[in-house]
């Protein structure tokens, strides 16, 4: 059901009046910088809702925080890139670099900090720096050149105020994708006096990535093909393009950029599309109206900093998944190949090992259609590359991070009840998809678990495998196929294998079933775990909770034990994963093993443990400065469980329709869940007042921990009451 991309700007001026529970405007709450210190890898820069370009500065330091291109720690600027990451571990795209300059004496490299006449940077003017949603603006002082930039979903267009010179210049690095992702081909070349066109193919985190490119200028420029080496020490004769022009002072000059996967005549057919004239301030006030529009999509009332720190991250929750298809929906799948006018919106960036557990639920509410065309696309690439997508980016798996979390995410749309693919074909790609040999699936078939000593990373894979399992047997139940149901159902118990009666830990384990021998809790990160230790992974079962229950000594030792990962000493091995940040006790908020694990204790009727934990979390590890995030914002994941458990719950289970609540942070919010409102409201909430008393759902006595899936779709009223003491209305 292909729904024409570029209606969402047509329409946006519709909602341009859309405001909060309060009057204000949620655009006016986001503050796109928080984020991008410590470890949050956030992008910085203007882009639409789910857009595919992303504008924004590059800096010239490389590195693990540097994986957006962007850390507020750092003031210089090589370039201003149309693709960036947001939140991810790892770093790719920053694909087609443009650099406004001064000076024709120029050396064509990334530059060194220190010394101020090397490669293609600037420092930038922070104390002018202004980043709202659809829009960036920085001073570059090397040059005395302001820089402006807007988006719509596949273009972009710059706005850089020049000094008088007579060798003002942009310069196209095709070169730049800083450590992470490396040049193959580059091309371009001349349409006229006032546009080039050309290619960016590069090897990286996706091993075969293909931009093309289309730009224009508001002015005729002459060119200059510049050769240079790229990073595998071959020379390529276009790897930067010169594009130079006299100014005067204060002169503004314009530069439009389209983008495509699938062609230089895609990028142009884009930029024709998206952006006609030469308005910038119309782009930016759509732009702005676009992101207002899915902005509130949830209108809350809240005080500060609390309301700030909400809608931005409803906003960093709608920077990715991104569309992947020109305005005619072609576009180039996971075999390379192009598809051509899909009746689909096809979307890439599927960092599922994280989203699944919230980004991906919180996404079934407000963004329905997009999810359905989200499934569609999954499903296409299973086609495509044979199983459903584990990390997908740019039309390339990947294979990052353990499990099939792509079945996770389509078999919970299964069972929430979406209809806008074929259920069926979706259903036979999740079984298909976990018989696939590989990634340690392969010994987990064999031996029914994953032995420690033949494959790294065993827990991490195998519990995930189990999670995915039980995502399955769900969707089977949810279809009638009762025989799957109880297979998958069966399968998804591999982890007890680990689970050590004697340490109450979930352990390595061997081929010949002994235990892993010396055993730290604390330890084999990395190695037995995927970015954890024991302490975190024995609760990754959320699938099956009442046997953790039974595994720690019924009700009161599961309470006891859950407890104890809060109080438990916040140490690390040396050497531990760099992930493994906002913790208390050894629970790990800045990770996605531990994000499930607060609502446990609602689960098993203690929801005044859970509302404890939840608060703490979202008032110390949440703040509305720049290291205002406790780890990777993960595309989505990090924001997303604080807007579920702002508004009072949160999904623990997964393939399900429950949201399990914990202690709501907003005071009222209206949802708009695929057309319908459902109202929340936290009646008597402060900080002293965090516990629910009780509650009402349309006018009538609610009497269940959790709120279903299909409440939230219907619309409806849910009233919490609030109050200072620990109660149990179910």
């Amino acid at each position: 059901m292909k729904k024409n991309s570029i209606i969402l700007l047509a329409a946006a001026a519709v909602f341009a009046a859309a405001c909060s529970c309060d009057g204000s405007k949620p655009v006016d709450s986001v503050d796109p910088l928080i984020g991008s210190g410590f470890h949050g890898h956030v992008f910085v820069g203007a882009n639409v809702p789910f857009g595919f370009v992303q504008a924004g500065p590059t800096n010239v330091s490389q590195g693990w925080d540097w994986c957006s291109g962007y850390h507020e720690s750092d003031s210089t600027i090589i370039g201003f890139s149309h693709t960036h990451l947001s939140g991810t571990g790892c770093g790719d795209l920053l694909d087609i670099t443009l650099m406004p300059v001064v000076g024709k004496d120029l050396v064509y490299a990334r530059g060194k900090k220190d010394d101020p006449q090397s490669g293609l940077w600037s420092y930038a003017d922070r104390s002018a720096e202004i980043a709202e949603p659809g829009y960036y603006s920085v001073p570059l002082t090397r040059y005395g050149i302001k820089a402006e930039m807007t988006a719509t979903e596949r273009c972009a267009i710059h706005r850089f105020t020049f000094p008088a010179s007579d060798e003002s210049a942009f310069v196209f690095d095709l070169k730049n994708g800083g450590n992470w992702d490396h040049t193959t081909e580059a091309y371009a070349e001349a349409v006229g006096s006032n546009a080039i066109r050309g290619w960016r193919f590069s090897k990286g985190w996706a091993k075969n990535q293909r931009i093309y490119f289309y730009a224009e200028f508001s002015k005729p420029v002459e060119l200059e093909f510049i050769k240079a080496t790229d990073d595998y020490g071959k020379e390529q004769e276009r790897l930067f393009t010169r594009a130079g022009f006299s100014t005067a002072e204060g002169e503004q000059v314009l530069v439009k950029v389209g983008i495509s996967a699938v062609s230089t005549d895609g990028a142009e057919m884009n930029l024709r599309r998206e952006i006609r004239g030469w308005e910038f301030d119309k782009v930016r006030s759509d732009a702005r109206t676009a992101w207002n529009k899915a902005l509130s999509k949830i209108k809350i009332e809240a005080g500060e900093p609390a309301k700030t720190i909400f809608y931005t991250a409803l906003y960093h929750c709608m920077i990715a998944p991104s569309l992947f298809n020109d305005v005619d929906g072609s576009y180039r799948g996971s075999d390379d190949q192009v598809y051509e006018k899909a009746d689909f919106d096809n979307y890439t960036t599927f960092s599922l090992w994280d989203t699944y557990r919230a980004e991906m639920p919180l996404l079934c509410i407000i963004e329905p259609e997009r999810m359905d065309d989200m499934v569609e696309t999954m499903l296409k690439i299973c086609e495509q590359q044979g199983f459903l997508p584990i990390w997908h980016l740019m039309a390339n798996e990947t294979y990052c991070m353990p499990g099939e979390a792509g079945v996770i995410a389509v078999a919970d749309a299964i069972v929430k009840g979406f209809r806008g693919f074929d259920r069926e074909a979706a259903y036979q790609a999740l079984k298909s998809s976990l018989d696939t040999v590989g990634v340690g699936n392969e010994f987990r078939i064999k031996y029914g678990y994953v032995p420690s000593d033949l494959c790294r990373e065993s827990l991490g894979k195998d519990m995930e495998f189990a999670i995915a399992d039980a995502a399955v047997a769900n969707a089977a139940r949810a279809l009638g196929k009762d025989e799957d149901a109880i297979f998958f159902d069966l399968r998804s118990h591999s982890y007890r294998n680990y689970m050590d009666p004697e340490t109450g830990f979930a352990r390595p384990r061997m081929a010949d079933g002994s235990w892993r021998t010396p055993f730290n809790p604390y330890g084999h990160i990395n190695t037995d775990y995927t970015e954890g230790n024991a302490w975190q992974y024995t609760w990754l079962a959320p699938h099956d909770v009442d046997w953790l229950v039974e595994f720690s000594g019924g009700k009161d030792g599961f309470e006891a034990k859950l407890d104890s990962l809060f109080t438990a000493p916040s140490a690390l091995e040396e050497g531990a994963a760099p992930d493994i940040t906002g913790m208390i006790g050894q629970y790990v908020h800045g990770n996605e093993p531990s994000h499930h694990i607060i609502y446990l204790y609602a689960m098993q009727g203690l929801p005044w443990k859970t509302a404890d934990r939840a608060r703490e979390v979202m008032s110390t590890l949440y703040t509305a400065d720049r290291a205002g995030l406790c780890g990777n914002e993960d595309v989505g994941q990090m924001s997303a469980w604080y807007v579920l458990s702002a508004l009072g719950f949160y999904q623990t289970e997964p393939a399900s329709t429950r949201f399990w609540f914990g202690s709501p942070i907003v005071d009222k919010a209206e949802i708009n869940a695929g057309g319908k409102t459902f109202t929340v409201i936290a009646r008597n909430n402060s900080a002293e007042n965090k516990y629910i008393q009780s509650i009402t759902l349309n006018g009538k006595p609610y009497s269940l921990p959790f709120i279903d899936y299909s409440d939230i779709r219907s619309g409806g009223k849910l009233v919490l009451e609030m109050g200072p003491e620990p109660a149990l209305w179910y």
